[in-house]
């Protein structure tokens, strides 16, 4: 195991503990999710590469708060420490859950590599096995994301949405202990954990598309470093990065931050003439009473012109005066 871990003051002696080779830093929010990514990454990057690895837990603003994200902002809260220490030199490489970046590209960083996407549908969590159809009417579900608020206000399941926030382990022993009936989470990072037996349910994407970006990580380096192509070579995944590459330029088309009512799902599928993208998209009142969903398919090696049409035509349609709607109160 070539992984260690240092704090972020003594990340600048450790740098240069081999003397004539390169240990990269690998920047990481400390959560046990964050670090059991973080981990595989630098794993990897050491098995394709030789380079030595050491993570550098850094706290981010959204670890900290316990305001709702949309009142922080939402988009950058887990991310923007991360950058800033890139920035500083005091790590090399970030990695970040994909769905948290903001659409804006960083002056100075580089998204150096998208590896290969975890599935990235949504999970229930639920009492007694339950699923979501199965719980009574009046039921709690805990999510603090405005985007499955809305998505399962539109089932007209009858359940009472609950916001929260914290870890996995947070989440789930709220359903343990009997605070909730039920949380929503990211099947990807149950999966990571080694949890994902725990879901009761996996919900399809026609009912409840995922964020965009989710199920994946992005790996992000200083522009001006070497290391942007050491990483891109040993750890890109081309159709992932095309596919993530649609969503987010629709959310930014879309003028929507990581946070806003909008799911999206790009997919590499069989085509006329060989493999193409297709995309399915909605963005929805924040009471999920109002919503506007398209779908598009396009070629595989032209994800911005997709994700801008796909765009273009939600916009036509509306879908930015839903996103711009306050949740009532």
């Amino acid at each position: 195991m070539t992984t260690t871990e240092t704090s972020l003051q003594d990340a600048g002696t450790s740098a240069a503990a081999t003397p004539g080779s390169r240990v990269v830093r690998i920047g990481t929010r400390a959560s046990a999710l964050a670090r059991t990514q973080s981990t595989t990454v630098a794993d990897l990057l050491t098995e394709r590469t030789g380079l030595v690895t050491e993570l550098v837990p850094i706290s981010t603003h959204g670890d900290v708060s316990r305001e709702p994200l949309a009142q922080m902002g939402g988009t950058g809260v887990f991310v923007s420490a991360l950058r800033d220490a890139l920035l500083r030199g005091e790590v090399d490489l970030a990695v970040h859950s994909l769905k948290d970046l903001p659409t804006a590209p960083p002056e100075g960083i580089a998204l150096a590599a998208v590896p290969p996407r975890e599935d990235p549908r949504d999970v229930v969590v639920a009492r007694d096995g339950l699923t979501l159809g199965e719980l009574p009417q009046g039921a709690t579900v805990g999510t603090g994301a405005p985007r499955r608020v809305a998505q399962i206000e539109a089932l007209g399941l009858g359940v009472q949405l609950v916001g929260i926030r914290g870890n996995v382990d947070t989440r789930i022993a709220k359903v343990r202990d009997g605070e909730l009936d039920a949380v929503v989470l990211a099947r990807a990072g149950l999966n990571r954990l080694g949890r994902v037996e725990e879901a009761t349910e996996v919900l399809d994407p026609i009912q409840v598309l995922p964020a965009p970006g989710q199920g994946a990580l992005a790996l992000e380096c200083r522009a001006d470093d070497d290391l942007v192509a050491i990483v891109a070579t040993a750890l890109d995944d081309a159709p992932t990065r095309a596919c993530v590459t649609v969503e987010r330029v629709l959310l930014a088309e879309l003028e929507a931050g990581c946070s806003a009512p909008v799911g999206a799902l790009a997919e590499v599928a069989m085509g006329e003439v060989g493999d193409e993208l297709w995309v399915r998209a909605v963005a929805l009142s924040p009471d999920g009473t109002l919503a506007v969903r398209r779908s598009a398919a396009g070629p595989l090696d032209d994800p911005v012109a997709l994700g801008r049409s796909l765009a273009a035509e939600m916009l036509a349609d509306g879908a930015a005066d839903l996103i711009s709607e306050r949740p009532a109160t």
